[in-house]
């Protein structure tokens, strides 16, 4: 059983970019999912920057039209994840989908956007992607201011609402703001900067911070946030999951692959069929305990909304 925090199938769907039941153009389809060991999928919305700004938050809506209707109507073994309890109530034929917001760019300056997509299923924020928006900016943006004042009220809305406040493509002082006034921090998608001096990758005082607050981290399957060579094998995948175990994250380490994300792919590790090969290598490299609080436990386990 694997959770996996982080895909971008829903943008390529939107882009009319192949079928979610089965389609060579998507890492991430119902036919690789059934057969693969990955138990629940989270579905990030992210709108594309060239974007009009006055239809951003429309198109966020259309993603979540495509997730419902293409992704959960038509399959009866997926169930939204919502809470906690759905996640520990899935049964062995059933898969769950869970939706998450990449950049809050498509709310702008209205809290109620927000609220809006809380209700119709989101249970992880992603604060920015690399731009600059109206809650802080991301690591793309010169200037790196952190948190706004409408920030901090976006963070007080998730944290009355339980919802993760996700740190990855936030700018290094957003991250700290956030370390500050998030009860529920993670960092859903970004690896080591020690081993791959990425912009987007979390430095160890970054790391260490998300270990103190109790948050989450996922390995993701980005090569260029992998290595600087002009290709990434799984190898490099596990450089990055020993470092953070030694840096004493074992309970707060997952996977967050970006499939769908990327133009550019880990050999051996291309989509959700490949996993099962991956954590049997990984079998042979760290303990069962740690290799099921990778897999799915530590994610269960932080989960902020009971139910």
């Amino acid at each position: 059983m694997i959770i996996d925090a982080h895909c971008d199938a829903l943008l390529k769907l939107w882009e009319k970019k192949g079928s979610f039941q089965s389609s060579d153009l998507l890492q991430v389809t119902n036919e690789k999912w059934k057969i693969s060991p990955v138990k629940i999928q989270c579905f990030a919305i992210f709108v594309p920057d060239d974007v009009p700004e006055d239809s951003q938050f429309q198109t966020a809506l259309e993603m979540v039209d495509i997730f419902y209707k293409q992704i959960v109507e038509p399959n009866s073994d997926i169930k939204v994840i919502l809470s906690k309890e759905d996640l520990l109530s899935l049964k062995d034929n059933e898969r769950g989908a869970m939706l998450t917001l990449e950049g809050c760019h498509s709310i702008g300056h209205d809290i109620n956007k927000l609220k809006t997509l809380v209700r119709l299923g989101v249970r992880a924020v992603g604060l920015t992607w690399n731009q600059a928006n109206a809650v802080s900016d991301g690591v793309g943006e010169k200037r790196g201011a952190g948190l706004s004042s409408f920030g901090e009220e976006v963070v007080d809305l998730l944290n009355e609402q339980q919802i993760w406040t996700d740190v990855s493509h936030l700018s290094y002082k957003g991250f700290f703001d956030v370390m500050e006034r998030a009860k529920y921090p993670i960092a859903s998608h970004s690896n080591a900067f020690a081993i791959t001096p990425h912009r987007r990758n979390l430095d160890d005082r970054q790391i260490k911070a998300l270990i103190e607050r109790d948050g989450w981290i996922g390995i993701t399957f980005v090569p260029m946030f992998l290595t600087e060579e002009n290709t990434a094998t799984v190898e490099d995948v596990k450089r990055h999951l020993h470092y953070f175990l030694e840096l004493g994250a074992k309970g707060c380490l997952g996977f967050g692959s970006d499939f769908d994300g990327t133009s550019r792919f880990v050999e051996r590790l291309y989509d959700h069929t490949d996993y099962g090969t991956f954590i049997q290598e990984l079998k042979q490299e760290v303990s069962e305990e740690t290799l099921l609080q990778l897999c799915y436990q530590n994610f269960i386990e932080k989960f902020p909304r009971t139910k």
